[in-house]
Protein backbone atom coordinates (compact mmCIF):
# COMPACT_ATOMS: atom_id res chain seq x y z
CA UNK A 1 0.00 0.00 0.00
CA UNK A 2 1.64 3.47 -0.70
CA UNK A 3 1.97 6.23 1.66
CA UNK A 4 -1.15 8.49 1.74
CA UNK A 5 0.97 11.47 0.55
CA UNK A 6 1.69 9.44 -2.72
CA UNK A 7 -2.09 8.55 -2.83
CA UNK A 8 -2.90 12.27 -2.88
CA UNK A 9 -0.32 13.12 -5.69
CA UNK A 10 -1.73 10.32 -7.65
CA UNK A 11 -5.06 12.55 -7.17
CA UNK A 12 -3.93 15.72 -7.86
CA UNK A 13 -2.70 13.74 -11.44
CA UNK A 14 -5.98 12.51 -11.65
CA UNK A 15 -7.60 15.95 -11.50
CA UNK A 16 -5.32 17.61 -13.70
CA UNK A 17 -5.91 14.85 -16.52
CA UNK A 18 -9.55 15.36 -16.50
CA UNK A 19 -8.89 19.04 -16.15
CA UNK A 20 -7.46 18.94 -19.44
CA UNK A 21 -9.53 16.30 -21.26
CA UNK A 22 -10.48 16.92 -24.59
CA UNK A 23 -8.25 19.73 -25.03
CA UNK A 24 -7.78 20.01 -28.99
CA UNK A 25 -3.75 20.72 -30.35
CA UNK A 26 -4.60 24.37 -31.00
CA UNK A 27 -5.80 25.09 -28.08
CA UNK A 28 -3.31 23.19 -25.79
CA UNK A 29 -0.28 25.35 -28.08
CA UNK A 30 -2.40 29.04 -27.25
CA UNK A 31 -0.84 31.56 -25.31
CA UNK A 32 -3.10 34.22 -23.42
CA UNK A 33 -1.58 36.69 -21.79
CA UNK A 34 1.52 36.37 -19.45
CA UNK A 35 0.16 32.30 -19.35
CA UNK A 36 1.69 29.35 -20.68
CA UNK A 37 0.15 27.44 -22.86
CA UNK A 38 -1.34 23.75 -21.59
CA UNK A 39 1.06 21.68 -23.55
CA UNK A 40 3.88 23.43 -21.64
CA UNK A 41 2.04 22.86 -18.97
CA UNK A 42 1.90 19.00 -19.18
CA UNK A 43 5.55 18.94 -20.05
CA UNK A 44 6.31 20.89 -17.16
CA UNK A 45 4.64 19.03 -14.56
CA UNK A 46 6.41 15.68 -15.89
CA UNK A 47 9.54 17.59 -15.86
CA UNK A 48 9.01 17.78 -12.32
CA UNK A 49 8.49 14.23 -11.90
CA UNK A 50 11.23 13.48 -13.87
CA UNK A 51 13.62 15.46 -11.74
CA UNK A 52 12.19 14.63 -8.06
CA UNK A 53 11.18 10.53 -8.85
CA UNK A 54 13.10 9.46 -11.82
CA UNK A 55 16.57 11.49 -12.10
CA UNK A 56 16.74 12.29 -7.98
CA UNK A 57 14.95 8.90 -6.42
CA UNK A 58 16.42 6.34 -9.62
CA UNK A 59 19.16 7.93 -11.52
CA UNK A 60 17.53 7.55 -14.58
CA UNK A 61 16.32 9.67 -17.27
CA UNK A 62 12.80 9.35 -18.95
CA UNK A 63 13.00 12.03 -21.49
CA UNK A 64 16.12 13.67 -22.01
CA UNK A 65 16.17 17.45 -22.85
CA UNK A 66 12.80 17.99 -21.06
CA UNK A 67 14.19 19.95 -18.57
CA UNK A 68 15.36 22.87 -21.75
CA UNK A 69 12.06 22.77 -23.26
CA UNK A 70 9.74 23.13 -20.42
CA UNK A 71 12.06 23.59 -16.93
CA UNK A 72 11.29 26.49 -14.46
CA UNK A 73 13.08 29.48 -15.63
CA UNK A 74 13.01 28.28 -19.70
CA UNK A 75 11.80 30.76 -22.64
CA UNK A 76 8.45 29.93 -23.29
CA UNK A 77 7.82 27.50 -25.69
CA UNK A 78 4.63 25.76 -27.87
CA UNK A 79 5.58 22.01 -27.69
CA UNK A 80 2.81 19.46 -29.43
CA UNK A 81 0.51 18.72 -26.91
CA UNK A 82 0.28 14.92 -28.07
CA UNK A 83 4.12 14.46 -27.63
CA UNK A 84 4.33 16.36 -23.92
CA UNK A 85 1.28 13.75 -23.03
CA UNK A 86 3.07 11.10 -24.01
CA UNK A 87 6.34 12.27 -22.04
CA UNK A 88 4.35 12.82 -19.08
CA UNK A 89 2.67 9.03 -19.20
CA UNK A 90 6.18 7.79 -19.26
CA UNK A 91 7.57 9.91 -16.88
CA UNK A 92 4.84 8.79 -14.35
CA UNK A 93 4.52 5.58 -15.10
CA UNK A 94 8.59 5.59 -14.33
CA UNK A 95 7.93 7.30 -11.05
CA UNK A 96 5.44 5.19 -9.49
CA UNK A 97 7.48 1.93 -8.81
CA UNK A 98 9.84 4.92 -6.95
CA UNK A 99 6.81 6.58 -5.13
CA UNK A 100 5.35 3.19 -3.99
CA UNK A 101 8.71 2.86 -2.23
CA UNK A 102 8.22 5.82 -0.32
CA UNK A 103 7.66 5.78 3.93
CA UNK A 104 7.26 7.95 6.47
CA UNK A 105 10.96 7.59 7.74
CA UNK A 106 12.11 7.57 3.55
CA UNK A 107 9.93 11.11 3.61
CA UNK A 108 12.09 12.55 6.20
CA UNK A 109 15.24 12.13 4.42
CA UNK A 110 17.19 14.50 1.75
CA UNK A 111 18.39 14.12 -1.77
CA UNK A 112 21.81 14.48 -2.45
CA UNK A 113 22.39 16.62 -5.79
CA UNK A 114 25.68 17.11 -7.45
CA UNK A 115 27.33 17.04 -3.82
CA UNK A 116 25.24 18.98 -2.03
CA UNK A 117 21.81 18.14 -0.14
CA UNK A 118 18.78 19.54 -0.92
CA UNK A 119 16.80 21.89 1.26
CA UNK A 120 13.64 20.11 1.43
CA UNK A 121 12.88 16.41 2.52
CA UNK A 122 11.65 13.64 0.16
CA UNK A 123 8.29 14.59 1.70
CA UNK A 124 7.99 18.55 1.15
CA UNK A 125 9.10 17.59 -2.15
CA UNK A 126 5.90 15.22 -2.37
CA UNK A 127 4.27 18.16 -1.09
CA UNK A 128 5.51 21.01 -3.71
CA UNK A 129 5.03 18.61 -6.40
CA UNK A 130 1.37 17.96 -5.59
CA UNK A 131 0.30 21.53 -4.84
CA UNK A 132 2.41 21.98 -8.21
CA UNK A 133 -0.33 20.15 -9.93
CA UNK A 134 -3.35 22.13 -8.29
CA UNK A 135 -1.83 25.42 -8.68
CA UNK A 136 -1.60 24.28 -12.99
CA UNK A 137 -4.76 22.45 -13.02
CA UNK A 138 -6.80 25.76 -11.87
CA UNK A 139 -4.24 27.62 -14.57
CA UNK A 140 -5.27 25.17 -17.34
CA UNK A 141 -8.82 25.34 -16.24
CA UNK A 142 -8.55 28.99 -16.59
CA UNK A 143 -7.13 29.13 -20.02
CA UNK A 144 -10.06 26.65 -20.99
CA UNK A 145 -12.60 29.44 -19.59
CA UNK A 146 -11.22 31.96 -21.59
CA UNK A 147 -11.07 29.91 -24.76
CA UNK A 148 -14.88 29.55 -24.07
CA UNK A 149 -14.95 25.80 -23.60
CA UNK A 150 -18.30 24.36 -22.81
CA UNK A 151 -18.86 21.72 -19.71
CA UNK A 152 -15.51 22.25 -17.69
CA UNK A 153 -15.21 19.51 -14.89
CA UNK A 154 -16.73 21.61 -11.41
CA UNK A 155 -15.14 21.42 -8.23
CA UNK A 156 -13.16 18.43 -7.26
CA UNK A 157 -13.87 15.06 -8.75
CA UNK A 158 -14.64 11.61 -7.10
CA UNK A 159 -12.43 11.30 -3.92
CA UNK A 160 -12.69 7.89 -3.22
CA UNK A 161 -9.03 6.86 -4.37
CA UNK A 162 -7.88 9.74 -2.14
CA UNK A 163 -9.98 9.53 1.40
CA UNK A 164 -8.10 9.94 4.45
CA UNK A 165 -6.60 7.21 6.32
CA UNK A 166 -3.46 7.42 8.80
CA UNK A 167 -0.02 6.53 7.45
Amino acid sequence: MSHPLVDQLRFARSEFVRCLEGVSEADARCHLGPMNCISWIVGHLANQEQFLWVILGQDQIVSPGLNDRVGHGMPASTPPLAEMWDVWHAVTQAADPFLDTLTAQRLQEHYVWQGRTLPESIGTQLLRNTYHYWFHTGEGHAIRQQLGHPDLPQFVGDMSLAVYRLE
